[in-house]
């Protein structure tokens, strides 16, 4: 141990750890459910979802839709595509503009699929009135500042590659 003694925790933040550790749970069990049934992850699911809900949509569009790096989009187009649940089209003036479909299967699969595509804290989150998302974050920002060596890019990243179905993750 360091030159800093370990304390015992206060009791107001081992019940935001349990509120963490259920929120996780939560989580990672609509993840589970969504691999079991589809054998996809929760973010190509979302993906589709978000395929289906805008044909023709851009690639850059489906990124901004779900928060995620434009290379993070790719990666999950490159999946989806290689199991023939989307396709890609040019046609557009500009070829470099490529459209993004669903194939007959990838419907189906999205038809079928269990809700909600976004995962089940995207959609509490945004169930909440907007001047307690404005609480929550910045209160999460207070505590994302107490973290050392926190990881910044882990933001632009779907939580379902951050929080595995399979996983059991230690604090």
């Amino acid at each position: 141990m360091g030159a800093k003694q370990e304390t015992g925790m206060r009791e107001s933040s081992l019940e935001a750890l349990k509120k963490f550790r259920q929120i996780f749970s939560s989580a990672q069990q609509h993840f589970r459910r969504i691999e079991d049934q589809c054998g996809l992850s929760g973010a190509q699911l979302w993906a589709l979802r978000e395929v289906a809900g805008h044909p023709g949509r851009r690639v850059s569009d489906l990124a901004k839709a779900m928060s995620v790096h434009l290379s993070t989009a790719s990666n999950l187009l490159d999946k989806l595509s290689k199991r023939n649940l989307v396709r890609r089209e040019r046609n557009d003036p500009d070829q470099r503009i490529v459209r993004l479909f669903l194939t007959d299967e990838g419907m189906r699969i999205v038809a079928s699929a269990p809700g909600p595509a976004r995962g089940v804290l995207p959609e509490a989150l945004n169930r909440l009135p907007e001047e307690v998302l404005d609480d929550l974050n910045r209160s999460l920002a207070r505590l994302l500042d107490t973290i050392e060596g926190g990881d910044k890019d882990a933001a632009m990243k779907p939580l379902s590659d951050l929080v595995p179905a399979g996983s059991t993750h230690n604090e």
